[in-house]
């Protein structure tokens, strides 16, 4: 029983002791090491700091909750991460205080009290007598040493003199260097990090925002101080406006994080290659310090930052400063409905009162982004067998071609993106084209839809009338969905087709029954009518007679709108038939796509007003001239363990006869063939003087 107690208050004693000495070994450091290396390696090649949506997307949201619990969207602040860079620091800091106060002892020792007789068991040694006497022999040695660069001890006894030299001690500060750069760059690393912020929120009282509200309704808890000591923040600046605080991200919320100058973006300055990417990006600034009243004008560009009182604000990337635009609405349910505006800015939302089969809905429009300068490659041009659905993608351009370089690159024009939410908070998102785009030899408008931001979008081809626009084209679809305008357009189709004398109703009826198809639901609904009704040996030629039906009754439906709209007949010869018959082709692609179009409204834009803004990255890294002393050290300490040889030599001078008597041996950390050349030639200059060799 006895022995158990004592096993156990032996085992609680010795615990710290094992501990220390696991901080302090080399394994356990390399252990760390490899570890950071591993975890460098995870964030070099997982994009950080993304939208955790597009996480969702590439991994799944099985694989985004386990990955989450590890934080590796932002590996370098992830309390892991961190916690083993913490462990490293200390870990090397106890190794350094172990290690390098033997280090320095021994590399300032000469080791002059080595014993004589030990030098016969180094494997680098010669012995050799000469003439002269000790005295004499001593000061020739001494002289051959310093001359080889060495730095020499004497000891002397009754029986001789011992020499002791060395060279090279400076290696040993390599490792001492490169052990300190090590702490010094963690350390660094760690002052840079949300570590701070952090540590104010665990233990300071500090609480993120997660709600949105304005600046000047955060509460205390919510703002560090302007003195914090490490930070890096982000701020967004319209032009002509002025900030004095930025924004930390910690987690899914956010402090604010006051600065100690006025910020205010007075120009914007963007320029581009041919590709449409930004070739150079510059903001003009100007900075007001409150507590002097001083003012001055500065250009932050990428690369070259702004730094005052401490701080430093980089040229991170830019965005929409809230841009007004003004869309033309056009409704696209029922034969009626006038067109109406709606005026917005980029990040703001509108009511629209839209029509639908269900009647009069409320509808909110969110601009989400303005692009003034679309660069597209329009080299694809129509796939083969005709337009295709709008469902299967309906046009060659799906997104920017920034990047790409070829003669197809063309600036499109402006384009809005908008997201389209119902009363039922059903939504999806649109980006419209201002101008008509040429493809395939026509022009169209561009019209995308998708449901979500990780779909690319699908573009609605709309044919653009001779005023380049598309209201022939809104005016074809409600004259469409009149039905007694398909009522007259059948007639007329079946009095310019029926042979004289014959009974033109059949054929009547066909047509309009094939437009109110049509009109319902597109060629698919069209398709499938036809299945449900038509032999399977007999459709292809059924589908074949319908297409060319509805393609001759729809360009009666087009004279039926021009009537309308008070315009002149479509000419039947000549270069403009040819394209008004490209415009009718395109239109009835377009009409057909349009019953999948997930919006009973189209909005066009009609005019807008560009604002930029900056993003800028405001830091305060006192870490920085740490890991910059971490650097220096680093490469010091590499240079002295590997390019500085520690050399050492004794050499025992003792009478022998009327001379002295010789005994020499080396030795070297590493016994490289740099060190083998040097003892040789040492050994030669023993043995030129020697009488007798030993």
């Amino acid at each position: 029983m006895n022995s158990t107690h004592t096993s156990s208050r032996l085992s609680l004693r010795t615990l710290p002791h094992d501990f220390f000495e696991l901080l302090g070994s080399m394994r356990f450091a390399v252990s760390l090491l490899v570890f950071i290396c591993l975890a460098s390696l995870v964030g070099t090649v997982l994009p950080q700091n993304r939208a955790s949506s597009s996480y969702i997307d590439q991994f799944g949201p099985f694989w985004y909750e386990v990955f989450d619990k590890f934080s590796i969207w932002h590996v370098y602040n992830s309390w892991w991460f961190l916690l083993i860079m913490g462990f490293l620091v200390v870990s090397t800091s106890v190794c350094l205080i172990r290690n390098a106060p033997k280090m320095l002892r021994d590399a300032k020792s000469f080791r002059e009290h080595v014993r004589a007789s030990s030098l016969g068991a180094f494997p680098h040694r010669v012995q050799t007598s000469v003439p002269g006497t000790v005295p004499e022999t001593v000061a020739g040695l001494k002289g051959l040493l310093a001359r080889m660069g060495y730095a020499v001890r004497e000891r002397r006894d009754e029986n001789g003199v011992m020499l002791a030299a060395k060279k090279g001690s400076a290696n040993r500060l390599g490792y001492i260097f490169a052990h300190s750069a090590l702490v010094i760059i963690c350390i660094g690393g760690l002052l840079d990090s949300e570590l701070p912020v952090r540590l104010q929120v665990m233990f300071g009282g500090k609480r993120p925002i997660v709600e949105n509200m304005l600046i000047s309704e955060v509460p205390e808890s919510g703002r560090l101080s302007v003195n914090n000591p490490s930070f890096r923040a982000s701020v967004l600046v319209p032009e002509n406006s002025q900030v004095s605080s930025a924004v930390v991200m910690v987690g899914d919320g956010a402090l604010v994080q006051p600065l100690p100058f006025l910020l205010k973006l007075k120009k914007f300055v963007v320029d581009y290659y041919s590709t449409g990417m930004p070739s150079r990006f510059a903001s003009e600034v100007e900075v007001t310090d409150p507590e002097t009243g001083k003012t001055f004008a500065s250009t932050i560009e990428v690369n070259e930052p702004l730094r005052y009182k401490g701080m430093t604000v980089y040229q991170s990337s830019f965005d929409d400063g809230g841009s007004t635009v003004k869309l033309l609405g056009y409704p696209l349910v029922g034969s009626g409905g006038q067109t109406f505006s709606v005026d917005g800015a980029v990040g703001k939302t509108s009511e629209v009162t839209a029509s639908t089969a269900a009647g009069q809905r409320s509808m909110r429009v969110e601009i989400t982004g303005l692009r003034p300068i679309n660069v597209e490659d329009l080299s694809g041009g129509a796939p083969k067998g005709g337009n295709q659905s709008f469902a299967d993608h309906v046009a060659s351009v799906a997104g920017s071609a920034a990047g790409k370089k070829n003669e197809n690159l063309r600036n499109v024009g402006p384009s809005v993106e908008y997201r389209l939410i119902d009363d039922a908070g059903q939504a999806h998102e649109f980006q419209n084209y201002m101008l008509p785009v040429e493809l395939d030899g026509a022009q169209v408008f561009l019209a995308g839809v998708r449901n979500n931001a990780s779909e690319p979008f699908r573009y609605l081809r709309i044919p653009a009338d001779a005023d380049g626009s598309v209201a022939e084209f809104m005016r074809l679809r409600a004259t469409l969905a009149d039905p007694a305008a398909r009522r007259e357009a059948a007639r007329r189709f079946a009095e310019r087709n029926s042979p004289a004398g014959m009974d033109r109703q059949p054929l009547q009826t066909a047509a309009e029954r094939a437009l109110e198809t049509f009109a319902s639901g597109g060629l698919q609904a069209v398709a499938a009518f036809l299945q449900a009704n038509t032999p399977a040996a007999d459709l292809e030629r059924a589908a074949d007679v319908v297409i060319r039906l509805i393609g001759a009754s729809m360009n009666e439906i087009r004279a039926i709108e021009r009537e309308r709209a008070g315009l002149p007949p479509v000419p039947d010869a000549g270069p403009q038939a040819d394209q008004a018959a490209t415009w009718s082709r395109l239109a009835v692609a377009a009409l057909s796509d349009l019953a999948v179009y997930p919006a009973p409204v189209f909005l066009s834009l009609a005019d807008f007003q560009h604002v930029q803004a900056s993003v800028f990255q405001v830091s305060r890294t006192p870490g920085k001239k740490a890991v910059y002393l971490g650097s220096l050290l680093l490469v010091l300490g590499v240079f002295a363990m590997f390019y500085i040889r520690d050399r050492r030599v004794w050499v025992w001078i003792r009478p022998e006869g009327g001379g002295s008597g010789i005994l020499a041996a080396m030795t070297s950390q590493k016994r490289t063939l740099d060190f083998n050349q040097e003892f040789e030639r040492f050994k030669q200059a023993l043995l030129r003087q020697n009488r007798t060799e030993g």
